[in-house]
Order: structure tokens, then C-alpha cells, then sequence
């Protein structure tokens, strides 16, 4: 095992003794050696089954069989949440099969980032990962269930999910995928079309013709964005089936994967031999294995948000430090689009999930000696699933790569240090997603072009202003301001001006994309224009420096920029869709280095 790696995951378990021990004590109070629904109330039991068929209702009267509980993010306006609407109905007729019982427990909101792209309901996204665990929360606050299956898959869902579930931490709780949806065009033609439509050179028709080949029927978006950074996150902390992330919806090999998880969920209850709660597999190691494979695949710079809140749950304390250090000695080993042209369905039939586990294994670069839903190793991870005879069998992955290109070796690595570095200066502290950017982009050193909203910058370059080198600084976009919105909106007119020849960058208390592209983006800034931060007094012309070499972001005129007076911050707009009712969360939201969230 790497000595550095050894020694990090050491300095998080002392930082983390006191909270860490509170929360273990906690979840050991409220593990029951019964059926959870033994101690409710005749009158209380009688409302759990009332809707029950006459069969679950004598099950779960004997008090003695197991009672799944499921939590669904099931809508069918998005692409990814459209394969659940089969899975209740599905589970329950697995766990008739397995002598169980299965309710749905609650379902969650379901957003998507990119229907919600420079629309206002962005400004919700963020919190939307917040009100989705207190909706779990609430979906298992009946205490009826003795394990559960969580059905979810994009961007704030999982991570919502996994927080919720671990107040819960008590019973075996276990992941359950939907699958990307299958190839359409490829990444490169789609990115092109789009600089085309910003450009100017095609019709809103030929833009919408192209994005239609690309997202075209259910399942996840197949780029390697925060949706399937999720898949790889759960995968790598074991909390759900190996090489399960990518396998397509409606197929024989999913609905399989989805029969041997429930069958997984009733052996692991405390009535069974196997007895697996979630917070025995969420430690430290765990937390520390998920940075490193989002490190290792560079994958969604939202996870330096969501990570944070996802190991506040369990009584964890990480910070922007140990991803920065454990970046410097973990290689990045996959090109995925918009890191490279691949995506996750190639990814997968290069070896996938597995075969990057083994890689880091073999390496010392991942603990091995943790808990999963398999039982304590991570060695299982590192195997395959396939119908044999359209029986589920499991064999070794394979012991090298498809293709060289999209996943490769450690010898072959795309480059020594993770995708995602920390950048620190007089302007803050922020992310900078590098894995997609050309090295000799990384460093560059501007005026500044301040802008408070990014239509501002759409105009600025629709009126030809922006053809120079600059850094354009957005701001008031972060959780206390606007609840953090995502500015995907910039990649191609930014992109645009990098390829013509121009030093351009981005920095922002925003977030940019789970998608981050070519051009340096420091985003994340902390403190937030709205919190105290110097971001609030740039005027255009300041000089800036951002530079992912050495990890450096500042303001040259530091001491010009502090002696002026005290910014007047903007007018922002957080009335309609919704909006309004958030204002209370804004204003609790810890810092974006804190995990921008509004429960810790």
C-alpha cells in the first residue's frame, strides 16, 4: 500500500476520531437484532401494510421475514430516471421469490442539470442534493424497513441518496443503476456542432437535430460527467454490484444485476448470516478510495462539493487538502469525453469499472482491506458479471485494456498526477479540473474581465468584445448568492477563443460542469463574492494569474485591489420557479470547501 496514501487516510481518521465515534455509537444504538417493524405499535404496523396484498400482510404480520424498503428517483421526463419505472414492480416480485417483502419507502426529486443549463431552475440544482436526503430521510423515517435499494443514478440524486442513507446507516443499504443509454453520435461531433451554433454558422435546428442524436433514449447521458462519476463512486466504495455502473437499461444483463441485488439486500439483513450495515462500509478508507477514483478517472469536479457532505454524514471530515495531496500521487488512467473522445459504453468494453480497480490494486493505490456489500475486500470489484446461459456468472476481469487509449496502465498512465488539482492564492482557494485541458493552457496570466452573470458574457461576445486575451471572472454564483449554478453555457464560446490562438480563462465561485472542458476553469472560489471574498473588488484590468502548474491563483495588484472600498454586490434576481422558497437555505449554506451544503 502507498505510504503517502497510508498516511492521509491516517491524518482524516484523527481529524475525523470525535465525530467519527459519535456517529458509529449512534448507528450501533440503533441496530435491532429483530425485524425493525417488531417493535411499531399493533395500530402503527397495521398503517405500513394497509395497501400490502393479503400475502405481504402475513409475512410481515409473522414479523419474521424481511422487509425492503425502496427509495426511487424515478421520473420519466428525464432520460436517466425512465428505467425505473419498472424496478418497483420488479423488486417486489424478486423478493417473493427470495421469501421477502418489498414497499417503496418514498421517492425523490429529480433534476436535471442539463435541461436546467442558464435556466433559473439551475439555481436550484445544487440544493436539489440537500432536499433529496432529507427526502429519503423522511421515505425511511417509518422504521419499517430492514434493508434498503436506492434507485438512483445523476447528479445531486446519488449523492443525496448516499447522505440520507447514512443516518440510516443501522441497515444494509445497497446502490442500484439504471445504465447509460447506447451510443448515439459521437462526443466530438457533438461538441463541434456546438461551436458551430456558437459560431453562428448553423440554425438553432441543426443544433437541435445534433443534441437529439446524442441524448436519444433512456439511461444516463453517456460523456463522463457527475452522473456517471456517481456509477464510478459507488462502485469503487463497494455499495453497489461490480461492473454493474455501465451495463444498458432494458437488457437481460441489467434486469439480472437488479434480481442478484435484491437477493443481496435480504442476505445481508441482521436476520441473516451476513449481517452488512452501511456504515461499516462508508469509512474512512472507503472516502479516501472514492478520491482516489475520481482522481484516477477525472472524473466531476461536483464531487469536491459532494464528497465532503457525503463523509460529514458518517461522522468523516475531509477538506480540498486531501484531494490536492492524493492528486500528486495518483495517475490519471482514463480518457473519457470531455477528457477524451470514448465514452462510458467504450470505457466499459475496454474493462470498465473492474479492470480500473485492479489496476489501482495492484498498485497499492487503493485500500483493499475495506467492507462492501460483498463482504470485507475489495478484490470482488475486481470482477466481471455475464450471462451464461442467461444465468448471472462472475469471472476476472480482464488483465489489460482493450484500448490503451481510454484506459490504460500504470506505465502507460495519461499523466503522473490526478485529473483535479486545488489552486490557492490572495483570490481564494478553488478546483480546477485539468484531465481535459492541454498543458500548455495551464498556466495563464490576464487582465481580468469581470462580468456578474454569464449572459453577460454571451453578449459581450456576440458584440465582438471578448476577441483578446483575458480571464473572465463571474461571480456572486456561489451557494450563498445564487445557490451555486452551473455556467456550462461558456465551454463553447470560451473554447471558441482558445482555439483562436487567444490566453483565455474562467474563474468563478460557480460551478462550471461535471463535464468541465479544455479551458482552465477555477471554480469553486471560496470565499464566495458574497462571503467576504476579494472576488467582490476585481474591477476589469486587474492582472491575474492562474496557473495549474504550480497551483496558483492570485491577484498581482493585491494590495491596489483590498484599499478600495467595499463592493456594492449586485441585484440578484432569486424570484420565480421556485426560487423564493430557497432564500432561507442560501443563507445557511456552509462555504463551497465546506461541501456548499446546508445540513452541516
Amino acid at each position: 500500500m502507498n505510504n503517502k496514501i497510508i498516511h492521509i487516510t491516517k491524518r482524516i481518521i484523527n481529524r475525523s476520531k470525535k465525530s467519527r465515534g459519535n456517529y458509529i455509537k449512534l448507528m450501533k444504538s440503533l441496530a435491532k437484532k429483530s425485524v425493525s417493524r417488531s417493535g411499531l405499535s399493533c395500530g402503527n404496523l397495521a398503517h405500513a401494510m394497509a395497501a400490502c396484498s393479503e400475502t405481504d400482510k402475513i409475512n410481515l404480520m409473522a414479523e419474521q421475514k424481511a422487509n425492503i424498503g425502496i427509495i426511487s428517483s424515478y421520473n420519466d421526463m428525464l432520460s436517466a430516471h425512465k428505467p425505473y419505472e419498472k424496478y418497483p414492480e420488479q423488486i417486489k416480485t424478486y423478493a417473493k421469490e427470495y421469501n421477502a417483502v418489498a414497499q417503496v419507502a418514498g421517492a425523490v426529486p429529480a433534476m436535471c442539470d442539463g435541461v436546467t443549463q442558464g435556466e433559473a431552475g439551475m439555481d436550484l440544482s445544487l440544493f436539489s442534493r440537500d432536499v433529496i436526503a432529507l427526502s429519503t430521510a423522511i421515505g425511511l423515517s417509518h422504521n419499517v424497513f430492514d434493508s434498503v435499494l436506492c434507485l438512483g443514478i445523476c447528479d445531486k440524486i446519488v449523492p443525496g441518496e448516499l447522505i440520507g442513507a447514512l443516518k440510516f446507516g443501522h441497515l444494509p443499504i445497497i446502490f442500484v443503476p439504471g445504465g447509460p443509454m447506447k451510443t448515439g453520435i459521437s462526443n466530438e461531433e457533438k461538441a463541434k456542432v456546438r461551436r458551430a451554433f456558437a459560431s453562428g454558422e448553423i440554425d438553432r435546428q441543426a443544433l437541435l437535430k445534433s443534441e437529439s442524436k446524442a441524448y436519444h433514449s433512456s439511461g444516463t447521458c453517456t460523456f463522463y460527467g457527475t452522473a456517471n462519476s456517481n456509477q464510478m463512486l459507488m462502485e469503487i466504495m463497494g455499495l453497489q454490484l461490480p461492473g454493474s455502473s455501465f451495463v444498458n437499461p432494458d437488457t437481460e444483463h441489467r434486469s439480472a444485476l437488479n434480481k442478484e441485488a435484491v437477493r443481496l439486500a435480504i442476505e445481508s439483513t441482521n436476520q441473516g448470516n451476513n449481517y452488512k450495515p452501511l456504515y461499516e462500509i462508508v469509512d474512512e478508507k472507503a472516502i479516501v478510495n472514492a478520491i482516489i477514483g475520481l482522481l484516477a478517472s477525472g472524473g466531476s469536479t461536483n464531487h469536491t462539493l459532494h464528497l465532503i457532505a457525503i463523509a460529514k454524514a458518517a461522522g468523516i471530515i475531509i477538506n480540498w487538502e486531501d484531494f490536492s495531496d492524493l492528486s500528486e500521487i495518483i495517475p490519471s488512467l482514463v480518457k473519457m469525453y470531455p477528457n477524451g473522445s470514448a465514452d462510458v459504453n467504450y470505457f466499459h468494453a475496454c474493462g470498465g469499472m473492474p479492470l480500473l480497480i485492479k489496476t489501482l490494486l495492484n498498485e497499492g493505490l487503493l485500500h483493499r482491506d475495506v467492507n462492501t456489500i460483498l463482504g470485507h475486500g475489495l478484490e470482488k470489484f475486481t470482477k466481471e458479471s455475464y450471462l451464461k446461459n442467461g444465468v448471472l456468472t462472475w469471472r476476472d476481469c480482464p488483465s489489460e485494456s482493450a484500448d490503451q487509449s481510454v484506459l490504460c496502465s500504470i506505465d502507460n498512465a495519461f499523466d503522473k498526477s490526478g485529473g483535479l488539482k486545488i489552486l490557492k492564492g490572495n483570490l481564494g482557494v478553488s478546483v480546477i479540473k485539468t484531465s481535459a485541458v492541454k498543458l500548455k493552457h495551464w498556466h495563464v496570466e490576464a487582465p481580468a474581465m469581470v462580468f456578474e452573470d454569464q449572459n453577460e458574457i454571451i453578449e459581450a461576445f456576440n458584440k465582438k468584445e471578448l476577441f483578446k486575451d483575458f480571464i473572465a471572472v463571474i461571480r456572486y454564483q456561489g451557494p450563498k448568492a445564487k445557490g451555486m449554478p452551473e455556467l456550462h453555457k461558456l465551454t463553447p464560446i470560451l473554447s471558441i477563443l482558445q482555439n483562436n490562438g487567444h490566453k483565455v480563462a474562467l474563474v468563478t465561485d460557480g460551478r462550471m460542469s461535471g463535464a468541465s472542458g479544455k479551458v482552465p476553469a477555477a471554480i469553486h472560489l471560496s470565499p464566495e463574492a458574497s462571503d467576504g471574498g476579494i472576488l467582490s473588488k476585481i474591477t476589469n484590468g486587474d492582472p491575474l494569474i492562474l496557473n495549474a502548474k504550480t497551483g496558483e491563483l492570485n491577484c498581482l495588484n493585491e494590495k491596489e485591489v483590498l484599499n478600495r472600498p467595499e463592493a456594492k454586490a449586485p441585484n440578484i434576481i432569486q424570484e420565480g420557479h421556485g426560487r423564493e422558497l430557497f432564500k432561507n437555505l442560501r443563507n445557511l449554506a456552509s462555504s463551497s470547501d465546506n461541501g456548499a451544503s446546508i445540513l452541516f
